[in-house]
């Protein structure tokens, strides 16, 4: 990032802005989970759970496959 233009290094960096707002966002959530009983801070774990392990189930790293290996090696390239 060091090499990046300065409109690219701009562009990929979050404005002051959106850092507040997220900042906030994450206040209000952690406000509103410690006003939540137990029993429905652990339903919220649970759907988490299931959607971390369906993320990485289908947003997984993709697959290489290896190459066939060559069936006639004597046959030029």
């Amino acid at each position: 990032m060091a090499e990046a233009d300065d409109w690219a290094r701009a562009e990929a960096m979050p404005s002051d802005a959106e850092i507040t707002r997220i900042r906030r966002l994450i206040q209000r959530v952690t406000e509103d989970v410690e006003t939540l009983t137990e029993a429905e801070r652990a339903e919220i774990q649970r759907a988490a759970q299931v959607v971390r392990q369906m993320r990485q189930n289908f947003l997984g790293m993709p697959r290489i496959r290896q190459p066939l290996p060559d069936l006639r090696p004597e046959r030029p390239a």
